[in-house]
């Protein structure tokens, strides 16, 4: 007997992707409603930047930027969804894609973001991979060339999304945080202490970034 090996792979992707595996969920609704609340927030103009993060790893964050990226997607949005987690990237996981090329080749001024960036199955979402990882990703993150990058995608998208790394545990969050439009911090009901939801507050408020909202993940 053969086993099934991507047996594992779809299981996950069917749980990180909620939007479409249930869209009729009560947590599929949650995130229309957190796609709701940000338009609220920020208004409805196009061409924003939205970075996810939270305090430490596993609260969430991964599993927000790609199911909030879908929920945009639903409502006619052109979206791009950047994997910017450069020590432990995980987006390529979720959509089925080859991380071999992706950000980092584009920053290292190895591939054009038209050679790295991937279209979806969900149409408008486009998805740029965090490719091979660096030893030096505060370099890369910190560059001229990511700097461009942002706003070449902001005149190509109507909405881009940044996975980045957890705040406490990366100093390339920081750097993101000050370049995007808003800053959206996911902690985790039960795990998320709350001494260090307040440091992850105090870093982001010294990185000068626009926290738009808190989302509670695993609520019960």
């Amino acid at each position: 007997m053969i086993p099934n090996i991507f047996k594992p792979r779809d299981i996950f992707r069917k749980k990180s992707l909620t939007t479409m595996s249930y869209p009729e969920s009560f947590i599929a609704e949650q995130y229309r409603t957190i796609r709701t609340n940000i338009q609220f927030i920020n208004g409805v103009k196009k061409n924003q930047s939205f970075l996810i993060t939270s305090t430490n790893s596993e609260e969430g964050k991964s599993t927000t930027a790609v199911n909030l990226a879908v929920s945009l997607v639903q409502q006619k949005e052109r979206v791009l969804l950047i994997d910017t987690n450069l020590k432990k990237p995980s987006v390529h996981m979720t959509f089925n894609l080859d991380n071999s090329i992706g950000l980092t080749d584009i920053l290292r001024g190895k591939q054009s973001f038209d050679d790295a960036v991937v279209k979806t199955e969900f149409g408008r979402l486009e998805v740029l991979p965090s490719g091979p990882i660096p030893f030096n990703s505060s370099e890369l993150i910190g560059s001229r060339t990511m700097f461009d990058l942002i706003e070449s995608t902001l005149k190509r998208y109507d909405i881009v999304i940044f996975d980045s790394p957890s705040i406490l545990e990366s100093s390339d969050t920081k750097i993101l945080a000050n370049l995007c439009d808003g800053v959206i911090l996911v902690i985790k009901s039960g795990k998320t202490e709350t001494k260090k939801a307040i440091e992850a507050k105090r870093l982001l408020d010294i990185a000068k970034a626009k926290i738009i909202g808190v989302i509670l993940n695993n609520s019960k």
